[in-house]
């Protein structure tokens, strides 16, 4: 196991050979943190508030959130086959004549109550909240000085995260934002195409033809189209005549996740790090997190962490913030943190970190209302009990369709989280973990995108908290017959159990000995029952 110690050393020597840096040409805050990694390393500490937390809820909403289809809309529907494709023919026209830009004009937000929606957060436990600042849409759902594509100006023609922040600090919230941009340069590209075959084959698409001057005195007049796609990066070679064979273009090409910027254009890379500080100035975040495979852009995501770390300084006199990115290398997750998405881990980790997935699609899918294949209740909170066990936060996505509203059968799993966390709050908030995160028979593979394969949890499947001097073992199935607790055997663990109390119930009968500590619970019709378990010399 790595540890901070030995990677604190030498990153301090290196940091402190830095000299204090200038503002740049960029705008980036003053102050002793400088864009390489010693340095992150050698200021940064996890926030007692990140680690307290536990829970967030996080809108991750946008213009993708109009059609109702689920994630990657905007690429999607530039590509002839896929269903999206489908859906956008039908409803809004070919490709070649309506394309994305028109689906973010249509973002109107017209029944957005986010009072009312914070309210429900809230009650269902949110401790943090984060929305979702840009997609790979590559549209600003803020106030953006240096982005012409912005909320203000389109769509809901209000700050969409500026009302979020507002409203969530007033209800007691940490805020955080989500920053996706640094990908649309090359996700976009499907929009310079054209469809291999069919009544219009070869006629290349929207994202190809428009300019700023075919905006005259139409609703995007003053507008360049080619900011919102991103310009000609990686453009499909003319003559492609079958779907298959279009497909396999993209997939080589633009379809790799890339973290660098496009090769022909260094202005694309000037202009996310301006928008990125602008972000930051303008709302204060307790958080950002980056949807990217260790930082954007290499030197450039150092230089906007720099910048974010200088200005909590300057805002609460230390490094009072977090940022989050993807599969860092193991000495990085001590500069910034580490999130999992749509993951697991196998083990207890040594440093705060953090696993972000959704109830169901990432953007709103109607689908997921009509077939009911959301997750359920009882499925988010074995999850938060699970990485609390290991040490991390989950951040959990509630999506909503373009209108801004939340579906019912999206209320009724809020409302079962809120009950949940109404008993047994105690185990989860301000708790730290065990010696061990837990025991049980379902194994669970690390990694990323995998959650879809995991088992379903037994009774025996046990994950364990501490808080105040307290022990908790949270049963992820409620067993139907006396469990044993195999990890409080005598022998184990030196100490004297004294009392052990079902949350939401009573006292339970209990014995320990040298195979465990059996219970005899009490039949519940509730999920994931929690003990707690007080005693003298067991939890240190």
């Amino acid at each position: 196991m790595i540890g901070r110690r030995g990677f604190l050393a030498g990153a301090a020597a290196l940091a402190a050979a830095c000299a204090a840096r200038a503002a740049s040409p960029m705008g980036q805050a003053r102050g002793p943190v400088q864009a390489s990694w010693p340095s992150l390393i050698a200021n940064f500490r996890y926030p007692d508030w990140f680690r307290d937390a536990k829970l967030g809820l996080w809108a991750h909403w946008g213009p993708q959130s109009v059609p109702e289809q689920g994630d990657w809309y905007g690429r999607f529907l530039y590509m002839q086959g896929h269903p999206d494709y489908a859906h956008h023919l039908k409803n809004y026209g070919h490709p070649a004549d309506t394309g994305m830009m028109e689906i973010v004009n249509r973002w109107t937000a017209e029944r957005w109550d986010p009072e009312a929606l914070m309210r429900r957060y809230v009650k269902a436990g949110a401790k943090y909240f984060m929305t979702l600042a840009n997609h790979h849409d590559n549209f600003d759902c803020y106030d953006s000085r240096y982005h012409a594509w912005n909320a203000l100006r389109i769509g809901p023609k209000r700050d969409v995260v500026g009302t979020w922040e507002k409203i969530a600090r007033r209800a007691g919230l940490k805020f955080g934002v989500s920053n996706h941009s640094a990908h649309a340069w090359h996700w976009y590209q499907p929009g310079y195409g054209y469809d291999p075959t069919g009544p219009r084959k070869g006629e290349r698409y929207d994202a190809f033809k428009l300019t700023k001057a075919d905006g005259r005195g139409k609703w995007w007049d003053g507008l360049d189209p080619q900011e919102l796609y991103t310009g000609r990066h990686m453009v499909v070679p003319d003559g492609i005549e079958s779907i298959e064979a279009m497909n396999k273009w993209h997939d080589a090409n633009d379809g790799q996740w890339m973290e660098h910027g496009p090769p022909d254009d260094a202005r694309y890379v000037r202009q996310w790090l301006l928008r990125q500080t602008d972000l930051i100035a303008k709302y204060k975040p307790d958080l950002c997190y980056f949807d990217d495979y260790g930082l954007p852009f290499g030197p450039v995501g150092l230089e906007a962490i720099a910048d974010y770390y200088n200005r909590s300084i300057e805002w609460h006199g230390k490094i009072d913030v977090v940022v989050t990115a993807k599969n860092l290398k193991a000495h990085e997750r001590f500069g910034v943190v580490q999130d999992v998405e749509r993951g697991f881990s196998d083990h207890l980790w040594d440093e705060p970190w953090q696993t972000d997935t959704c109830i169901g699609d990432w953007f709103y899918n109607v689908a997921r209302l009509r077939d009911r294949s959301y997750k359920t209740a009882e499925q988010v909170i074995q999850r938060l009990a699970d990485v609390v066990s290991k040490n991390g936060n989950l951040l959990l996505s509630i999506p909503q369709p373009g209108d801004g509203s939340i579906d019912a059968e999206e209320e009724k799993i809020l409302d079962g989280m809120a009950g949940w966390i109404a008993v047994h709050g105690e185990a989860i908030f301000g708790s730290r973990p065990w010696r061990i995160f837990g025991e049980g028979p379902t194994r669970l593979q690390a990694g990323m995108q995998n959650e879809g394969a995991a088992k379903p949890f037994q009774p025996e499947d046990i994950r364990f908290t501490t808080n105040k001097g307290a022990l908790y073992a949270l049963f992820l199935a409620p067993p139907s017959k006396p469990i044993t607790v195999k990890a409080l055997a005598h022998g184990e663990w030196r100490g004297e159990i004294e009392r052990v109390t079902l949350l939401g119930g009573g006292p339970v009968r209990h014995r320990r000995d040298a195979a465990g500590l059996h219970l005899d619970l009490p039949r519940s019709e509730g999920f994931v029952p929690v003990v707690r378990i007080d005693g003298r010399g067991i939890f240190a």
